[in-house]
């Protein structure tokens, strides 16, 4: 059992590792190209939202309302742009819906 755990940090390691070695060696130059640089600014939010949006939907009794509260949570950040109302607006649609149903 100890081998495996000590072969998976190995190969975490090194994939970790890789990921921020391999740039450095192999990218000399500065990126030009457009849509890579394009790309390359977004990959931190993608990656965000990819690991926090399950945990939002999953985090409600419902997952319906979790999703509601999103939603809710998109539309006030698209007009507010204020974090504390986005999270108060989020909680209030979770608790009245827990509430109502």
């Amino acid at each position: 059992m100890k081998q495996n755990i000590y072969l998976y940090i190995l190969v975490m390691f090194a994939v970790t590792y890789a990921i921020r070695v391999l740039p450095i060696t192999l990218l000399r130059k500065p990126i030009t190209n457009r849509f890579i640089r394009s790309f390359l600014y977004y990959v931190p939010y993608i990656t965000l939202s990819l690991m926090t949006f399950p945990a939002i939907v999953q985090a409600t009794s419902e997952p319906l309302y979790g999703l509601l509260a999103f939603i809710a949570g998109v539309l006030l950040a698209w007009f507010s742009g204020n974090l504390f109302l986005v999270e108060l607006g989020c909680c209030l649609v979770v608790l009245i819906l827990n509430i109502l149903f």
